[in-house]
């Protein structure tokens, strides 16, 4: 009998100690599948916010920031490294996406008295994609024509810059040199000058601050619609490069933005809708009415509670003379009266 009974309670305990040792395997199992998932949520957000890429492309590359540092450059290869400084990071484009910045090459060429000037950015090994280009042109007068020509795929149709510069540039006078040479640039990809180093897209706001900084605003920087070389069109169809429009033809300006032709209506609108939401902020609400407009800060004149105190229509600001507590003459208050007071002046007498 006793052992029977043992034996019942080792079994009772052996269960106890079975179903502990089950809910602590299930609390351990939970535990570390809410772990992971923990893991992976931190790990999808840091992934997620690396990318400062904008989605609209041409927000990455201010046109007038290019014409500006190229009249201030002294050659194309001054101009292709201030296009790529790390320092002053004039470019904020990242086509293939690998969060670094892309590299912008300078690529050339000319006919006669017209200099076409191509800004293609490195995506891949021989991958490029055009920016933009600069035109320049002689006339038989001698004077420089330059237009800045976004890319269609980037910019939209006739996006163009008109540059006037304060000074001419220093580039100006070897471009019809007798010994010039045509700038063709050297760099591809993973093989880059010593002073470049990447860095990783702005949000388009920093991005914005920052190349504003690098515009030389005493030059102007006229839109125009219409490109003026035939000759500079002519040479840019057997230089183009459009891989990355080839392979993302859904990214193209016109896709992105269906209800504008180009980079510069798009900018129309934005200003439009910027000026709409502050006439919006300043229309004045039944909150905010001048005090003329609501009954209960109308003047004071209009309102039982608040009439205008005039000093001869309140008692409590009257002139002294009329108020019993402010009389001045000592005769006729009755507190100065008083049978004390007579007393005293009586003695003294």
């Amino acid at each position: 009998m006793l052992k029977l009974i043992v034996g019942i309670i080792i079994g009772y305990f052996e269960k106890v100690v079975i179903i502990k040792s089950n809910i602590m395997k299930t609390k351990i199992i939970v535990l570390s599948f809410v772990t992971l998932l923990f893991v992976n949520t931190i790990h999808s957000q840091t992934k997620t916010t690396v990318n400062a890429s904008n989605s609209e492309i041409s927000d990455n590359l201010d046109l007038k920031a290019v014409a500006s540092i190229f009249g201030d450059s002294e050659n194309l290869e001054d101009f292709e490294k201030r296009l790529n400084d790390p320092k002053l990071k004039i470019s904020n484009l990242d086509l293939n996406d690998d969060h670094r910045v892309d590299y912008l090459r300078v690529i050339e060429s000319v006919e006669g008295n017209t200099h076409l000037i191509v800004i293609q950015a490195i995506l891949e090994k021989d991958i490029f994609q055009d920016v933009a280009t600069i035109e320049v042109e002689k006339d038989r007068n001698n004077n420089m024509q330059v237009q800045v020509v976004g890319d269609p795929y980037m910019y939209g149709n006739n996006f163009i810059y008109e540059p006037v510069y304060v000074h001419s540039p220093l580039l100006f006078s070897y471009f019809w040199a007798p010994n010039y040479s045509i700038y063709y640039s050297r760099w591809n990809w993973g093989y880059y000058p010593r002073f470049y180093n990447y860095w990783r897209p702005f949000p388009i706001y920093r991005y914005n601050r920052n190349v504003r900084v690098w515009i030389n605003y005493n030059n102007h920087y006229n839109y125009v619609n219409i490109r003026r070389s035939s000759v500079a069109i002519n040479l840019h169809r057997n230089i183009r490069a459009n891989s990355y429009e080839l392979r993302n033809p859904e990214r193209s300006f016109e896709r992105r933005n269906n209800s504008v032709s180009n980079r510069y209506e798009l900018d129309q609108i934005r200003t439009s809708t910027r000026n709409n939401r502050s006439d919006n902020n300043n229309v004045i609400s039944p909150r905010t009415t001048t005090r003329t407009q609501t009954p209960r800060n109308n003047s004071q004149s209009a309102s039982p509670r608040q009439n205008t105190r005039t000093d001869a229509e309140t008692p409590r600001n009257q002139p002294e003379s009329n108020t019993p507590r402010g009389r001045q003459n000592n005769e006729q208050t009755p507190r100065n009266s008083s049978p004390r007071e007579n007393r005293n002046s009586n003695s003294r007498r």
